[in-house]
Order: structure tokens, then sequence, then C-alpha cells
């Protein structure tokens, strides 16, 4: 079977904007992005935030976040997806649901987007979090109730510092992972590198270059990704600590 090779494709104007393909890409990569940073954001903040009640000595804030944990990671991330997008904006107050429709598309469906994929990530998140607590040990927390720090402050200046330490490996993979869920969002709509590949496949007829230009797309972001969270590790690494004696 031969292959007609047409890279040029990625430079004629699309038919239906005033574009070229490879602007189609371009912006495609930009939202996905955006959607990374977003959605990473909340994973991390509702992640951790549902990470330290599980480790409280409280039963009603741990089941909480038990219950956070079990909801949210136990359901596909589509179903997360469709739920924000279809179901959420009729549930609201129709202030709210005016709002929301009121939007642009493009808008509307990154508010969703991030939403569903970043409580989505935000319960695994949460679990590291947990474990990263629960791994140091109780003499650290033991010692700073009693040279007199609240149970608030002992958390924010030894056991949450300590546990970011250990859990940035993990999380370097669940934002890995994230850029990858992103694709998922394709199936709602959303204008991100899987989406604007089918519309060149769609268009121009060029399904090699198009998932070949895509792949490439992804690896570049995971790979900035991986060496950003090196180099970050590398900067908190305690000597010492989890085994490192440099």
């Amino acid at each position: 079977m031969t292959t007609n090779w047409n890279w040029g494709v990625f430079l004629q104007t699309t038919p239906i904007e005033n574009t070229t393909y490879l602007g189609w890409l371009w912006l495609g990569f930009q939202m996905t992005i955006l959607l990374v940073i977003t959605s990473g954001t909340i994973a991390f903040l509702v992640g951790s935030l549902f990470g330290v009640l599980r480790t409280l000595p409280n039963c009603f804030l741990s089941s909480l976040g038990a219950c956070y944990v079990e909801v949210f990671r136990n359901i596909p991330l589509i179903i997360h997806l469709f739920f924000w997008i279809e179901v959420v904006p009729v549930l609201v107050p129709e202030s709210i649901h005016d709002w929301l429709y009121s939007l642009d598309p493009m808008i509307f469906n990154l508010l969703m987007s991030t939403l569903g994929l970043g409580l989505f990530t935000g319960a695994r998140i949460c679990e590291q979090v947990r474990a990263a607590i629960q791994s140091i040990p109780t003499g650290q927390k033991s010692a700073g109730i009693a040279l007199g720090l609240t149970l608030k402050q002992t958390y924010l200046y030894i056991l949450l510092p300590n546990a970011y330490r250990r859990v940035l490996p993990p999380l370097t993979s669940e934002i890995l992972n994230m850029v990858k869920n992103s694709a998922v969002a394709s199936t709602v709509g959303y204008v991100e590198l899987t989406t604007q590949s089918k519309k060149l496949l769609q268009y121009a007829g060029q399904p090699y270059e198009s998932f070949i230009a895509i792949t490439f797309g992804y690896v570049l972001i995971n790979v900035v990704i991986m060496f950003t969270m090196q180099y970050i590790e590398k900067k908190v690494r305690l000597p010492g600590v989890l085994g490192d004696k440099s």
C-alpha cells in the first residue's frame, strides 16, 4: 500500500476559517495546555484539601474526604465531563444557568471540562497526599504540638512541606496522565489537540500527517512537564530524606 504523504497540507488554508491547518493544530495545542494548567490547579488544591481531611482525627471530616475519593475516583472521566456539560447547568439556579449559556461556547467548554477533569484527578491526588502525610514519622507531628504549634500550623509548617516532597514523583505521573486524559474532553466539544486533528482529517483527508503531528504535540508537552518536575524535585530535595544522601 502506497501512502501519499503531503506535509505541506499544514500550510494550506482551511475551507471554513481564515487560518491554516497548522493554525488549527496550534490552537488545539494551546487549549490542551490551558486545560492541563487550569484543571491541574484545581486538582492540586482540592486533592491537597481532602488529603489533609483524610488524615485528621475528626471522624466526620475524614469520612467526607473518603466520600469524595470514592465518588470521583470510581466513575469514568467521560461520565464526569458529560455530567458537568449536560447536567450541572440544568441543576444550578436560573441566574447561574443563564450566565453559563451566555458565555462563549469555547469558554463554557473550558470551564466545565476544567471542573470535570480537575475534580476527577483531585481524587487521585488526595490519596497521594494522604499517603505521603501518613508516611511521615508521627514524632514530627508530636514535636510540633509539643513546641506549642496548633494543629493547623503543624500541618502547614511541618507535615505538608515534607509530604509534598514525597508526593512529587507520583504527582508528575498524575500530571502526565492529565495530558492524556485531556483528549477525552474532545467528546464534549472542547477544542483541544485531538479535536483539531479530527477536523484536519475530515477536511484535508491526511490521517497520517494529522496523527503524527498531534503525537509530537503530546510528547512535547509531556517532555516539558517531566523536565520541569525533575528540576523542582531537585531544588526542594532535602539531603538525607527518603534515602537521598546527596
